[in-house]
């Protein structure tokens, strides 16, 4: 019955259903080119988050590389400062130990050995009967001036006949006889000296300088280079 009516269906009915289902059709058609592009775009969308995401993810690596960057830099300079610190801390106490091993070669604390001069004074001559003799006999004040000018020339040790002086030593004369530390010695006076011998030397025999101011004194000096010069260490004697 139903075949029987579709078949009596007249023309335009025909031509309605038809043009309903194109219509429908067309729209099925565009609802799903509609779907089609918003899945596409959201896809896009997606891709262009993560890009995004990623870009801000590399300005901020970028960021802390230069931070580290900065930061190794500031250790590497404190590093060169310390490191510059202890060289000089190092070489402070080098002088340091050089200013304690000198003081105690001063004092007499310590053993000293090695070139240096050997300086000899004597008595001049002179005719007793016409000159007065002091005139012509070392005394303290000249041992001084020996002593004095070697110091300020280096000397690491010095010693008169034997007896090593040391920051409290006393000297005095007494007519032709020197007295060191509470012992006599006769002329010649022979002081000994550790130090450089080059600066020594040019420092006793400077124009006008010690040498020639004990020879205007009608003092006898023999000065003289010493390849090894040894002097022990003084101990309870020297106070």
């Amino acid at each position: 019955m139903k075949k029987r009516r579709l078949l009596n269906v007249p023309f335009r009915g025909r031509i309605l259903i038809s043009l309903v289902s194109l219509v429908l059709g067309f729209i099925l058609a565009y609802s799903y080119s509609l779907a089609s592009a918003d899945k596409e775009t959201g896809g896009n969308s997606d891709y262009s988050l993560e890009l995004e995401k990623y870009r801000e993810k590399l300005i901020d690596q970028k960021e802390m590389n230069k931070e580290l960057t900065e930061e190794i830099n500031t250790k590497q300079q404190e590093i060169r400062e310390y490191e510059k610190s202890f060289v000089e801390s190092e070489e402070s106490v080098e002088e340091l130990v050089k200013e304690a091993e000198m003081l105690r070669l001063l004092r007499g604390d310590m053993q000293s050995q090695g070139k240096g001069l050997s300086i000899s004074l004597q008595d001049g001559e002179y005719n007793p009967s016409q000159e007065n003799p002091n005139d012509y006999i070392v005394h303290e004040s000249h041992i001084f001036k020996v002593i004095n000018e070697l110091k300020i020339s280096g000397a690491e040790a010095i010693s008169i006949n034997g007896q090593r002086l040391h920051a409290q030593s006393y000297i005095s004369c007494t007519g032709p006889v020197i007295t060191v530390d509470g012992r006599a010695f006769p002329a010649p006076f022979v002081i000994e000296v550790v130090g450089d011998p080059k600066v020594l030397l040019a420092s006793v025999n400077l124009g006008g300088g010690v040498v020639d101011q004990l020879t205007s004194d009608n003092i006898v000096v023999t000065v003289e280079e010493k390849s090894k010069i040894v002097m022990p260490a003084l101990r309870g004697d020297q106070n």
